[in-house]
């Protein structure tokens, strides 16, 4: 069967700042069909966008039960999924391998419970930057998310 590709991606504008502005994006396709969905938020981080990104990609797919590949340059999305980082945190009672706080749980949650409702599932880190059409698109669909709301 012919999978999804999801290609997420998101960033932020002055993430160190107190006044910032996040973008994310995702370019959707299947079959001959494609979708696009990007959106903002202020004050957040670079990985909120990442995991928004992906949550909102995923909330798009109505079919669970079609293969999905996640594609996205987020080491810190994917690895949590690929590497079992999520299983430790979890068996931590939340806590990373420091023993701190994992931080962005309530998107950690809502992702894990997105991720669990389909039945065929896989994360792809691809190079960001280096001409991947899909997440190049992804990229440019989160900064006019910024840019328009600027």
């Amino acid at each position: 069967m012919e999978s999804i590709k999801l290609y997420c991606d998101g960033g932020c504008r002055g993430n160190q700042y107190a006044k910032n502005i996040g973008g994310w994006g995702v370019y959707l396709v299947y079959k001959n069909n494609s979708k696009e969905l990007r959106g903002v938020e202020r004050n957040t981080t670079n990985n909120r966008m990442e995991m928004l990104s992906c949550i909102k990609g995923l909330e798009a797919i109505r079919k669970k039960d079609i293969p999905v590949e996640v594609v996205m340059d987020s080491q810190y999305v994917v690895s949590a999924f690929n590497d079992k980082w999520i299983e430790g945190w979890i068996r931590r009672g939340w806590r990373n391998a420091k023993k701190k706080p994992v931080p962005n749980q309530d998107l950690w949650l809502k992702l894990i419970h997105l991720v669990n409702g389909f039945s065929n599932i896989k994360f792809t880190k691809c190079a960001g930057y280096l001409g991947h059409f899909g997440n190049d698109k992804a990229d440019r669909l989160a900064n006019i998310a910024m840019q328009e709301a600027a």
